[in-house]
């Protein structure tokens, strides 16, 4: 029996006995053109038919689902805060209807898009599986159809309750993930927490104890605040370097509308011991910009004054992001500075584990 004939005979289906697909675009869903790859439509049929290719076990473990497009589909590449912010709203209206939600998203800033999902849906009490792949659906030896089935699985697994990303077997915590690799079809990984769940053969296992619904899951209710007076730049990043000189850095954070920064620093936290370099990051926490920093390396954590290269780092306003990724800072930053909080209440919620971020 095929996928289409088998929701087609289960009239008996309410929507909520459904998973939703986004499809936002993305290497997944792309096509050939004259000036390469480019997104493609028509991905309700094209699904269908992949999914048809499926032994018939497989096709009929399948939860239900309804695949909804986007009208402007993208390379993830052009994604910015005010696409996250159009799934938040999306995904918070449409959520009650299904049992969960899958979106079909490019891998480049996938993780990026988790994590401010992450941040705007707290408290979710269904799955959203962000997932994707390195290759077009309709690619040899393509990954897409397997990471398709596995976020519809778990999609439908009323234990798990948060924000997640499926690749390449493995369902990890959507904050905790990053990409790691811009070719191998693991590209992706969670340095500091383990997998909620993985694919063992022809099933989908959980780890509940390892989810949020066994955790602090922080306040249980969306937060969905508009990011358009950050979305042109009001939040940067900047990756030290060896030899990173006070005015490049004044360039950045003097600029009016840079109202917080990311600051990627070396090892456990450390700086430069340059005095004006300090400076002028202490004259940016002074007037109200959040400033953070989490470290270049991918795994461990920032513990800011651990060193003597990084007490100046502390003492100039900066705060820790622990072991949270670049992906999980940076987006918080963008998600607290759009709220109308007191800089005292942004600070205190940005050191707070709000969804299993840190």
């Amino acid at each position: 029996m095929t996928l289409s004939s088998y929701l087609a005979d289960n009239p008996a289906l309410t929507s909520e006995d459904k998973v939703l697909i986004l499809y936002t675009g993305g290497t997944i869903g792309m096509t050939h053109a004259a000036q390469g790859l480019t997104p493609g439509g028509d991905f309700a049929a094209r699904l269908a038919r992949a999914f048809a290719t499926l032994p018939p076990s497989r096709q009929m473990r399948l939860p239900p689902f309804e695949v909804v497009s986007y009208a402007q589909l993208i390379d993830s590449s052009a994604a910015t805060p005010l696409m996250w912010q159009r799934l938040g709203e999306d995904v918070a209206a449409r959520l009650r209807a299904y049992c969960g939600v899958v979106i079909v998203h490019g891998t480049d800033t996938l993780s990026f898009t988790a994590s401010s999902l992450a941040y705007q849906l707290q408290g979710v009490d269904r799955p959203v599986i962000v997932t994707g792949a390195m290759q077009p659906l309709e690619a040899p030896c393509s990954d897409g159809l397997a990471n398709l089935e596995g976020a519809l699985h778990f999609a439908a697994k009323a234990e798990l309750q948060e924000v997640a990303l499926y690749f390449a077997n493995r369902l990890l915590r959507g904050v905790r993930s990053l990409k790691h690799h811009c070719n191998d079809p693991e590209a992706f990984a969670s340095p500091s927490y383990p997998p909620l769940g993985e694919r063992v053969g022809d099933d989908f296992v959980l780890y509940p104890q390892r989810g949020l619904i066994c955790q602090q899951r922080g306040a249980p209710r969306f937060e969905l605040v508009d990011y358009a007076p950050l979305a042109a730049g009001g939040v940067v990043r900047v990756a030290l370097w060896p030899g990173i000189s006070a005015w490049q850095l004044q360039a950045w954070l003097e600029d009016d509308r840079v109202k917080g920064a990311l600051l990627e620093v070396w090892g456990a936290g450390n700086v430069p011991d340059d005095p004006a370099l300090l400076a002028v990051l202490a004259k940016a926490n002074g007037e109200g910009k959040l400033l953070a920093a989490v470290s270049q390396c991918r795994q461990g954590s920032v513990h800011l004054g651990a060193y003597a290269a990084g007490q100046g780092l502390n003492d100039a306003g900066a705060l820790s992001g622990g072991d949270m990724t670049v992906e999980a800072a940076y987006t918080k930053l963008v998600h607290l500075l759009a709220q109308p909080l007191a800089p005292a209440d942004r600070r205190e919620q940005f050191l707070t584990a709000l969804v299993g971020e840190r």
